[in-house]
């Protein structure tokens, strides 16, 4: 349920950036841009936290009894990123000159993050709830909604500045400060913070004499890097300067935001891309039940939290080299074809996913603990299925990379790219709140229940499922995917198919 690093960012900078000769500064390598690359790479750090903070938020409130319907309200905090397209214009297009063009949306930006941080450090625990309090998902939800929305506007800005930061040369390192800082700041954000706030986690590994509290708290957490927001955009505003010229001694071209916005009616004007569209806001169904349920309910049937967050830790080196070695197979000129080999694993492992969490509570030892083969276990299916997920997004990357047209090409894969993570965004929604409509209760009284909400006073805890509607909803998923394969696979096969003047608007005498 996280915005998976690099699938909305802007067009990727020209592959022949790095063999530049007419670079006043001559030479190679990083010379001249270490500094701006480490400030790049902080700033995507940052972007990153409030990210990785949103998706500890979920596991936190599936141990204090939340519903899956709030679990759904809360999902859409994550939606910001895939809808920034809807302002990006907006931030490239409007800028206080004299201040600097992206400066003018960093600073207050990262600001109102870095408030929000201090402002929320103060109400964490109430928000969060405990023993006695239930959690306030409706103010959860609107609060990391805001700061997501502030994390991508800060996006836009900072991906801007990537471009014209750098010497030409060096343009390409900024893909790398995006990957590897913003997957550091969710890193941060959710798997050290879900590990550090457990009591259990830390009285084994980091401490000698037990406590009832993990090493930080909710509150702590966002106070620290609320002032780490602030303390760094203030030495941005007051000792970074921002040139309107770029390194290379060109100014970028004003930006018209009307034009902007009449480029994407005309983008999505263009028959092959209304079909892409459609097959991008529907081919994530089938694996939305395993990619949005799956964790929690292995949360739910005992698994702790810091243990499921744990298992990035391994998993970071796979989903480094995993792109290198599929992109082998995608560099061609029918990448789609590896994505529709792929996607019949994906919905298979969904199922596999699916009867994870049925064993789970066979695993469990008297403790309440899990043995290690247990945690094996979960680690293979978890790789097995990055593997399809990965084959999958690579391939779809190497396919927008091929047919957006060079003239927009900013415009064009940003359009697709937010279609894509909306395409996944949607169905998690969706299939989180279904899950309590289809799971059914038996009370004591004998009455069929749905959630604890339907129960009779002092019966909820009582209660016992009957039927799970998160294996309703796997089973469901899967019959979905494969038949939207019988669906989608030729109408896919036909767009890699299309010339590319095809993806031209132009063509139509735009």
């Amino acid at each position: 349920m996280r915005k998976r690093v690099g699938e909305d960012g802007m067009a990727a900078a020209p592959s022949d950036a790095g063999h530049d000769k007419s670079d006043s500064h001559g030479g190679g390598g990083l010379r001249g841009d270490v500094a701006n690359i480490c400030l790049l790479l902080l700033l995507y750090v940052l972007q990153g936290i409030p990210l990785g903070l949103a998706a500890a938020i979920p596991m936190m409130l599936q141990n204090r009894g939340v519903t899956y319907s709030q679990q759904a309200e809360f999902s859409f905090a994550f939606w910001p990123f895939s809808l920034k397209l809807l302002w990006a214009p907006i931030v490239d297009a409007c800028y206080v000159s004299r201040f600097g063009r992206r400066k003018s949306w960093l600073v207050p930006v990262q600001y109102l993050i870095g408030l929000f941080l201090l402002v929320l450090s103060s109400r964490a625990e109430s928000l969060i709830g405990g023993e006695h309090e239930k959690p306030n998902v409706a103010q959860l939800t609107t609060v990391f909604f805001s700061l997501n929305f502030l994390a991508a506007t800060q996006d836009i800005a900072v991906d801007g500045w990537a471009l014209t930061i750098l010497q030409k040369r060096n343009v390409g390192h900024a893909s790398t400060c995006n990957s590897v800082g913003q997957s550091a700041g969710y890193f941060l954000g959710f798997v050290v913070f879900i590990a550090l706030e457990s009591a259990e986690f830390c009285n084994k590994y980091l401490r000698a004499v037990p406590q009832a509290q993990g090493l930080v708290t909710f509150s702590g957490f966002m106070f620290f890097w609320a002032v780490v927001f602030l303390l760094t955009t203030t030495a941005v505003a007051l000792f970074k300067h921002e040139s309107p010229l770029n390194r290379d001694g060109t100014r970028d071209p004003e930006l018209d935001v009307r034009e902007t916005y009449s480029q994407l009616v005309r983008i999505t004007s263009l028959k092959p891309v209304r079909t892409l569209i459609a097959i991008l806001l529907t081919v994530k169904i089938g694996f939305s039940a395993a990619d949005a349920v799956t964790g929690l309910k292995l949360v739910e049937a005992g698994v702790p939290k810091d243990r499921l967050a744990l298992m990035a830790v391994p998993m970071s080196p796979l989903q480094v080299l995993l792109p290198f070695f599929i992109s082998k197979y995608t560099a061609g000129p029918r990448p789609m074809s590896l994505f529709l080999r792929a996607m019949p694993w994906r919905l298979l492992f969904g199922l596999i996913m699916a009867g994870l969490v049925y064993v789970t509570p066979l695993f469990k030892l008297e403790d309440a603990s899990f043995p290690l083969s247990y945690y094996g276990l979960i680690l293979a299916v978890f790789v097995l299925h990055q593997v399809a997920l990965y084959s999958m997004f690579v391939s779809v990357m190497a396919f927008f990379a091929r047919i957006s047209d060079p003239a927009v090409g900013g415009t064009y894969m940003t359009l697709l790219n937010t279609v894509t993570n909306l395409g996944g965004n949607w169905p998690a929604t969706m299939m989180l709140w279904m899950v309590d409509q289809l799971t059914w209760k038996t009370c004591p009284s004998g009455l069929g229940c749905s959630t604890n909400a339907d129960c009779g006073e002092g019966e909820a805890a009582l209660c016992t499922t009957t039927l799970d509607g998160y294996y309703i909803e796997s089973l469901a998923c899967a019959c979905f995917g494969f038949l939207w394969l019988l669906w989608g696979r030729h109408r896919l096969l036909r767009l890699q198919s299309l010339d590319l003047s095809a993806w031209r608007y132009r063509k139509i005498g735009v």
